[in-house]
């Protein structure tokens, strides 16, 4: 095993360094090895992928369609998001020239920040939120400016807005808006858009609009940010939650033209393209399987419903979601313990795995995150074992 060199070791961009790894897979990693532990931590689906959309992977591959795909993905898949768009948001995108098939969400943030940014740019980050935005924009050289929501149900208000762009940003490319949220499983409203929507209109701005969980919300079908301000809009989704298709890395960039030509140019420069036997999966999800997500939705309503009401009985304050797979409950004040000191303690006394709050933005620290996105069986022996660390901390306190 070669040590890197000493000629060589500070050779290293600066914005990197200082970051750290993810906070979410660091705490999980870091707790993954004690023995018997429940895992509520990763917000991956424990479903399986749908047959039908595992077959049309396989039968890529027996076709040989092992070669390079146009960068901005095959024909067919973009045209399959472009209908499904319509047909389920009621937002229409030329599929040859304003989308973009991405290596998942993820790649998809990344690539719209980059093509948006210049180093000392401002993004405005309502947190608690998926913390990757915040470092993504820092590797660019940007400032995340967070908002915090926690006072207001976890949702951004135009009040806010509009004082966070008065007086923290000038110089402000875009605002990040997540939902159904993660790690709070908010769904905003049409009214609530629209009146956002009001104060952004016509300002230069984008709107970053990451609605991944948008097939998984259990109330008011799901509205989108482009459906409303749809020229300053960059939507982003893709099929790694609705189809539990993670691995397969799929995600898409849905937006105006002007900006898609010059996203492509950073997603050409990146990853050239993403694999054939992915998005041919993903263009039949997409043609043949917009059902599917529907039994995983009932599902996870019915772990939510016993969760929410397990942990508010607790003591635990829960906003109850209406979407995603997360719960976000407020660590009580009395336990004196940080999101970190309280989720650690639960792992290595209790063997309960969730997530710190403060890894969702400076808005989550006091709160933890639960993942409801495995089994009831293991959902049932979490909570009780989260009740009798409760007792303990409460007998102590």
């Amino acid at each position: 095993m070669p040590e890197l060199a000493k000629s060589v070791s500070n050779i290293c961009n600066t914005l990197v360094k200082p970051l750290g790894d993810d906070k979410i897979l660091e705490f999980n990693a870091a707790i993954a090895g004690i023995p018997g532990i429940v895992k509520l931590t990763l917000g991956e689906p424990d479903f399986n992928v749908p047959e039908h959309v595992k077959d049309a992977a396989i039968k890529s591959i027996e076709e040989n369609d092992s070669h390079y795909t146009p960068q901005k993905g095959i024909p067919g898949l973009r045209k399959a998001i472009s209908n499904y768009l319509a047909k389920d948001y009621d937002v229409s995108y030329d599929p040859n020239t304003e989308i973009i098939v991405t290596i998942g969400a993820t790649e998809a943030i990344y690539t719209s920040l980059y093509t948006i940014m210049n180093p000392g740019d401002k993004i405005i980050v309502p947190t608690p939120t998926f913390s990757i935005y915040m470092d993504d924009i820092k590797i660019l050289g940007g400032t995340p400016v967070e908002v915090d929501t926690s006072k207001d149900g976890f949702k951004i208000t135009p009040e806010k807005l509009q004082h966070v762009l008065e007086n923290e940003g000038a110089g402000a490319k875009a605002m990040i808006i997540n939902y159904p949220g993660n790690p709070t499983g908010v769904v905003y409203t049409r009214a609530e858009i629209e009146a956002l929507a009001d104060v952004l209109r016509d300002k230069e701005i984008f709107v970053i609009s990451d609605e991944i969980y948008s097939q998984l919300v259990y109330g008011e079908k799901h509205v989108s940010f482009a459906n409303v301000l749809p020229e300053q809009t960059i939507l982003i989704n893709g099929l790694s939650k609705s189809h539990a298709m993670t691995g397969y890395r799929i995600g898409y960039i849905a937006a105006p033209k002007g900006f898609v030509d010059e996203a492509a140019k950073v997603h050409s420069f990146t990853v050239t393209c993403p694999s054939n036997p992915a998005q041919y999966a993903a263009k039949e999800a997409l043609e043949n399987g917009l059902d599917d997500p529907i039994a995983m939705r009932k599902v996870y309503k019915e772990r939510r419903d016993y969760i929410v009401a397990e942990l508010n009985k607790l003591g635990y304050e829960t906003v109850e979601p209406d979407g995603a797979f997360y719960v976000f409950p407020k660590i009580p004040v009395e336990f004196g313990l940080t999101s970190d000191q309280f989720c650690r303690q639960l792992a290595t006394e209790a063997k309960v795995g969730v997530v710190p709050g403060d890894a969702f933005g400076a808005a989550g620290e006091g709160y933890f995150r639960i993942s409801y996105a495995t089994s009831m069986d293991a959902i049932k022996e979490g909570i009780k074992r989260l009740a009798e660390f409760t007792d303990k901390l409460l007998q102590k306190n």
